[in-house]
């Protein structure tokens, strides 16, 4: 048997061995329980509310989102589950040992904009508190071109934030442990408190579930209800692709099945539920619709209560940053050159790059969060999912070669390291999406084009994922099954 290369083994792409497997059912509904209680899924049924749903179709739109991605987390977890492989190792067996650096970083350039998004939220929460205190924060001569959108407080604020978490990076990721114990014990308080808020200052829930839709036609509202659920499909389409870096740890694969059903869907639902019924109050108060927990917290009177509200959101917004977006895009970049790039430096530069996608533009309205973001990046990852499912489910019937996965020339060599088809079927399911997102980012006069080919893109996680998952099986041999070595 070829040994293992050191260039595609560490004690922290190991298989994890049977003995260590301990993740039971309530483990992996703790996990996200967890990890959905963020300002950002807060925002994304309220966003839905602020685009012109009522309360009942954005709330829907939020279940089936998470009700359909889920099936490819649960899927994409099995492998995890049986082998104690993450995701990069799985990613090998269809993209080749050296291939599965494609979709790793395309994962990690995501969570780098992920990380993006959280330190604005948080450096914003920041600026909210400190200039209660410091009024003169509010009013400083700006410093940035009116083309960036960035005001000078905010923007101190955000730099500020974002090198708390750099400084998290220098002191390592076991600092974090207690903000995740405070965040799972405080934020749930925080949010409940901004509900019965709600519900109080609008007399009940009554006239807040009693908003219309602004939608005339179901016509209209199909226009944004698609899109819409392609943008939930795309919240989580990231760990449905990484999933396998928490499954590998588990006991048995109806732990991490029933585990994910238990946890992903209600948490996700009820905490946007949240979001809905408070977004709606704030047009029966405010006379429109404030899709921003922390936009909303400014509006309020005592200087006490947004102090502590914002230092919620701060210490929260950190702990589930360098939890989420931080570890898994560090140890990416680490991986393309161990040699060269440490964790630190890897850290270092999924914060850069959070930085310059510009978070507060994509935040600063419904159309950026959902149209550009979201299902922008959900066009990359849905082929992603596509080929990886096809290719354990369909090509290999759920069996693999672990220790080739390992090998430089074992199996998953395929061309150098590189499986061609995988990279071909990938490209052509992001093809189709490529006018849809030109177009929704103003690059693209949608006219030049036909209608079709533009709202394409609204579907952008499912054409992807069906066309690049069909595309890949056609190219593979079939019943690919593993050598003994």
């Amino acid at each position: 048997m070829p040994s293992i290369s050191s260039s595609l083994y560490n004690d922290d792409l190991a298989a994890v061995p049977e003995s260590h497997r301990t993740w039971n059912t309530w483990n992996y509904a703790a996990l996200w329980i967890s990890m959905s209680l963020c300002i950002p899924t807060y925002m994304l049924a309220s966003s839905l509310i602020s685009g012109g749903m009522n309360w009942w179709q954005a709330i829907l739109t939020v279940f089936l989102g998470n009700f359909i991605v889920l099936i490819p987390m649960i899927l994409n977890g099995k492998a995890g589950a049986k082998y104690g492989v993450p995701f990069p190792v799985l990613a090998r067996a269809s993209f080749g040992v050296r291939g599965a650096n494609i979709p790793a970083i395309l994962r990690a350039i995501v969570a780098c904009g992920w990380f993006g998004v959280q330190t604005w939220i948080g450096g914003f929460a920041l600026y909210q508190m400190l200039r209660l205190w410091w009024p003169t924060l509010g009013i400083m001569e700006p410093i940035f071109p009116n083309s960036f959108g960035l005001e000078t407080g905010p923007a101190i604020c955000f730099m500020i934030f974002w090198l708390l978490n750099m400084l998290v990076v220098l002191l390592g990721v076991e600092s974090i442990r207690r903000l995740l114990v405070f965040k799972a014990a405080i934020l749930p308080l925080f949010a409940l408190t901004l509900l019965f808020w709600a519900i109080d200052v609008s007399n009940g829930l009554g006239p807040i579930l009693s908003q219309p839709s602004k939608f005339a036609t179901s016509s209209e509202f199909f226009q944004f209800f698609f899109p819409g659920l392609t943008a939930m499909v795309g919240f989580w389409a990231t760990l449905s692709l990484n999933i396998p870096d928490f499954t590998r740890y588990a006991k048995s694969q109806k732990a991490q099945m029933l585990g994910q059903a238990i946890g992903l869907p209600p948490a996700m639902t009820l905490f946007a539920f949240i979001g809905v019924v408070v977004t709606s109050a704030t047009i029966i108060i405010y006379g429109h619709a404030i899709w921003d927990p922390i936009v909303l917290a400014g509006k309020f009177t005592d200087k006490i209560l947004i102090s502590v509200a914002m230092v919620v959101i701060v210490l929260s917004t950190l702990a589930t940053n360098i939890a989420a977006n931080i570890v898994s895009p560090a140890n990416d970049f680490s991986n393309l050159a161990p040699a060269h790039i440490g964790f630190k430096m890897g850290g270092l530069i999924t914060g850069i790059i959070g930085i310059l996608i510009f978070p507060w533009k994509l935040l600063a309205d419904p159309s950026g969060y959902i149209f550009t973001w979201l299902v922008g990046y959900s066009a990359l990852l849905g082929p992603i999912g596509g080929i990886m499912i096809a290719d354990y489910f369909f090509i290999r019937r759920q069996q693999l070669a672990v220790n080739d996965l390992y090998q430089l020339q074992g199996q998953y060599s395929y061309s150098s390291g590189f499986n061609i088809r995988a990279i071909l079927a990938l490209v052509i399911g992001i093809i189709p999406n490529v006018p849809g997102f030109l177009s929704a980012v103003g690059l693209l006069v949608a006219s030049s084009m036909p209608t079709w080919v533009i709202d394409l893109y609204h579907y952008a996680w499912f054409v992807g994922f069906f066309l690049s998952g069909l595309v890949y099986w056609v190219l593979m041999p079939k019943k690919l099954l593993p050598k003994h070595s």
